[in-house]
């Protein structure tokens, strides 16, 4: 190694050590970065005292300032929320300096009191039954009338929440609020019940709540169900005014101021009592009597005028089968060759006649009906084409009373009687006998 190289590492050993000297010596004082130009003064002019290295403070050549912080020292804190928060003010910091902190005791605070319910006179008004539905019984139908304020809070409901059986009203009366229903006996979904003395039609009137109709998940109202029933009596008993004929003897008008009663009843085979059952088979004789009860001593004559059968009360229902028509002829003997006949007559106010049982196809039910039109005159009055009582037996045409020629016009139309020879009828009027019951004479039915 040559002389030139060893001056060379010996110079730069001398830098190295004197710059860590001056580095310790900066780390020690206080001073801060002297700037460049004192530094070229101090050596320029060397007349000028040295500038002292340590912090004298009656020298006031050079006064090193220490810069403030921007911001005080902040030190972490924890927030509810599990992450670290800064301090801006330097709070904690001043009450870390201050010593321990007292531990609070920390409880529920006590809820107020809440003042007392003062007692208030009150009474639970229970809902009253209204009175919103009446209905009339007719001879073969029935009407009902149903006020829209149905509950009797106020608030008349729609028509059409309402049903009888499934039919709507029928009318309604917007200034009374009132809706209408009317029905045949036979219609409107009602049910019939057969008791010992009684028919009894039963109809129901259905409300149904409007909101279930919307759809909605709530209601106002409740459904509600009033049943209506209808009574008759089974014996069909029949009165009314007396009818005043146009020619009036002394009898006649005596007796056209009383009240006739008119009856049609099953009778026993001796014909002795009224039947107790209404059950028969295909082919037994149905043995029936008309009669007439006049409130006077002056005797009378019952004809039956004309007769069909029906499975309902209503005469004028499909299917029927008329049996007794023009004026008096029984023709279910020649149409179908039954048994069928008119009795021969031993009571003037009593006319009996035989009916072979029959039931209507595709009919299950086998229930028959038979509505008859009755009719009296005086008995002192002879019969006639529109009077009499005839039957087919023998292929031809015979009389109850014994007067076979008033019969002759059963196979044709008998002739309306004339002004001057009017006939002396009294009265006339319906009866009904049923349900009679028909069932197959062999097998379930």
């Amino acid at each position: 190694m040559g002389f030139w190289q060893v001056g060379v590492g010996l110079v730069v050993f001398l830098a190295l050590g004197y710059s860590e000297a001056l580095w310790r010596n900066k780390r020690s004082s206080n001073y801060f970065f002297m700037p460049r130009a004192l530094s070229k003064v101090q050596k320029t002019d060397s007349r000028m005292p040295p500038i002292p290295q340590k912090y004298d403070p009656s020298n006031l050549v050079l006064v090193p300032q220490k810069l403030p912080a921007p911001f005080p020292v902040q030190k972490p804190a924890r927030s509810d929320f599990k992450k670290p928060s800064q301090d801006v003010l330097g709070v904690q910091s001043k009450e870390l300096l201050l010593g321990p902190v007292q531990k609070l005791t920390w409880r529920f605070p006590s809820l107020p009191e809440e003042p007392t319910q003062p007692s208030v006179p009150f009474n639970l008004r229970h809902p009253v039954p209204a009175r919103s539905v009446a209905a009339r019984c007719a001879e073969n139908s029935v009407y009902v009338e149903v006020m829209q304020d149905f509950f009797g809070n106020g608030k008349p409901l729609k028509s059409s929440a309402f049903t009888l059986g499934g039919c709507t009203a029928t009318g309604e009366d917007p200034s009374a609020q009132v809706l209408l229903f009317e029905s045949e006996l036979h219609g409107c979904g009602s049910i019939l019940t057969v008791t010992e003395d009684e028919l009894v039609y039963t109809f129901k009137l259905v409300y149904t709540p409007q909101e279930v109709l919307y759809g909605v998940p709530i209601v106002r109202s409740s459904s509600a169900v009033v049943g209506i029933e209808c009574h008759y009596s089974r014996k069909h008993n029949v009165s009314s005014d007396a009818l005043m004929p146009n020619w009036i003897p002394y009898a006649a008008s005596k007796a056209a101021e009383e009240i006739f009663v008119f009856s049609l009843r099953l009778m026993t085979d001796d014909w002795q009592f009224e039947r107790p059952s209404n059950q028969y088979f295909l082919g037994d004789i149905i043995n029936i009597e008309a009669s007439v009860q006049p409130y006077n001593h002056v005797p009378i004559r019952v004809f039956v005028d004309s007769c069909v059968a029906t499975t309902v009360p209503d005469a004028a229902s499909i299917p029927r089968y008329s049996f007794i028509e023009n004026n008096g002829c029984l023709v279910d003997a020649k149409l179908t060759g039954s048994r069928s006949q008119f009795m021969p007559r031993t009571q003037i106010d009593t006319l009996q006649f035989q009916l072979e049982a029959f039931r209507f196809q595709e009919e299950i039910s086998g229930f028959v009906y038979i509505t008859c039109v009755l009719k009296v005159a005086a008995a002192s009055t002879p019969t006639n084409v529109e009077q009499k009582a005839c039957s087919f037996s023998a292929n031809r045409w015979v009389s109850a009373d014994g007067d076979d020629q008033v019969c002759g016009c059963c196979d044709a139309t008998c002739g309306i009687r004339s002004g001057s020879d009017q006939l002396k009828d009294l009265q006339w009027n319906r009866a009904v006998v049923g349900p009679i019951r028909v069932k197959d004479r062999f097998g379930p039915m």
